[in-house]
């Protein structure tokens, strides 16, 4: 299948327009024409080469809505014409303890990401979803539920489950609090997840500007990370914080916010974290975990959920054409919260 991407070429030049073709249908695979991809941080990192697994080109994209325009002898869920979802990984071994427990993020011979991998049976790199068609196979392919916005959902495929896996893992429900370092993508999806799930819900932020927002988005209130006072009086104050920051930074004056066997995990960073203090963790038996997306049964009870709450990011919808001058303004925090493609201004054919 040829198809049309955007790709990096290099760890400095701006993406560009790339022909490419998608490998032919297996007896289990969907083939879909991408309706609308989400911009995320890791696709910069990911065309930078930030973290050293990066090949070229590449082209990045993992939060992707299409519609399904063929498949497989084999397939039995999906049929022409089906809107679905691709997140951020295509395969896993799928034999494994924790591919039978639906973790498949977690597969123990590592799952294949969306872009950035290795098909399982050629070893062909794997592009994501700033392309116009996408093949993947079935039992990775989520349902789009009735009534959920496919112009606004593309996000919930990464930074949704990212933020939903730590909240169910973590049992997070009424009553539960919930604190949420950052307010950019993952955070607000954190945000209003939380609120969903009937938690009391605090935004930590480094200064109060972003108040406002927080309390729009179903937050209780907006902790001032800079002011020692209230940092103090917040001790103990919380059962959950997820940490959305994705670059290297403190956690030591968040650990004593965590109440007795509190825990603090981190989705946004990858990489180094400055030095911490044991002292928080020993006197309250808190801990700091990490968390990356969640499996497929979780993502589809995630999108689920999403319907029947009306929970969707919020947007703003860009021409493929207009992907760098993006990036530029993401670095830059500048986008409320998420970018989305609308893949229809990319052409049909090379």
């Amino acid at each position: 299948m040829k198809t049309l991407g955007y790709a990096a070429f290099d760890t400095t030049s701006p993406l560009a327009p790339y022909a490419f073709e998608r490998r032919e249908l297996r007896g289990n695979d969907v083939a879909m024409e991408i309706l609308y991809c989400g911009v995320c941080h890791s696709d910069l990192h990911t065309a930078r080469n930030d973290w050293g697994w990066s090949y070229y080109p590449i082209v990045p994209g993992h939060e992707i809505v299409g519609r399904v325009i063929e498949v497989g002898p084999d397939v039995t869920r999906y049929r022409l014409g089906d809107h679905v979802a691709v997140g951020c990984m295509v395969d896993s071994c799928m034999e494994c303890d924790q591919c039978h427990k639906g973790e498949e993020q977690l597969c123990r011979e590592g799952n294949t990401g969306t872009y950035a991998g290795a098909d399982r049976i050629t070893g062909e790199h794997t592009h994501g979803g700033y392309s116009k068609h996408l093949v993947v196979r079935e039992e990775f392919c989520l349902r789009m539920p009735e009534g959920l916005d496919l112009a606004r959902a593309a996000p919930l495929l990464c930074a949704g489950i990212t933020t939903w896996s730590p909240l169910r893992t973590w049992n997070v429900g009424p009553g539960s609090r919930v604190g949420v370092i950052g307010l950019g993508g993952l955070g607000h999806m954190a945000v209003k997840l939380a609120v969903g799930l009937g938690a009391e819900v605090t935004v930590l932020s480094r200064s109060p500007d972003k108040q406002a927002d927080a309390l729009a988005l179903g937050a209780d209130r907006l902790l001032v990370s800079s002011d020692e006072a209230a940092m103090k009086q917040a001790r103990s104050a919380f059962d959950l914080i997820i940490d959305t920051v994705p670059v290297k930074h403190a956690l030591g004056p968040y650990l004593p916010l965590l109440d007795v066997d509190g825990t603090l995990v981190i989705v946004g960073q990858v990489g180094p974290m400055d030095e911490i203090n044991s002292v928080p963790l020993l006197l309250g038996r808190r801990r700091v975990a990490g968390s990356p997306i969640g499996g497929i049964r979780e993502t589809q009870e995630m999108l689920d959920f999403c319907a029947e709450k009306n929970i969707l990011p919020d947007c703003e919808m860009i021409r493929m054409e207009e992907i760098n001058h993006a990036y530029e303004r993401m670095e830059k925090s500048d986008v409320r919260y998420r970018f989305v493609i609308d893949m229809a201004s990319l052409p049909a054919q090379p």
